[in-house]
């Protein structure tokens, strides 16, 4: 049987030795990527969210500096 996405996202998250996202910070994320998506090329999103990752900005935050790019 094919795993949901918050299924996925926990076992991942689980292998990773995290948390998984909360819905509020799934939200935040998926709308980061709608943002990196739409305004360039689909391949931004995955590269924008982990770059929102690794800078240790405040997910809001790098959501605001995305709308400013």
């Amino acid at each position: 049987m094919t795993q949901t996405a918050q299924e996925w996202l926990a076992n991942y998250a689980a292998a990773l030795d995290i948390a998984p996202p909360t819905a509020e910070e799934l939200d935040t994320i998926l709308a980061l990527a709608g943002v990196a998506a739409h305004s360039s090329e689909r391949i931004a999103a995955p590269a924008a969210c982990w770059l929102a990752a690794r800078s240790g900005v405040p997910l809001e935050e790098a959501r605001r500096l995305a709308d400013d790019v």
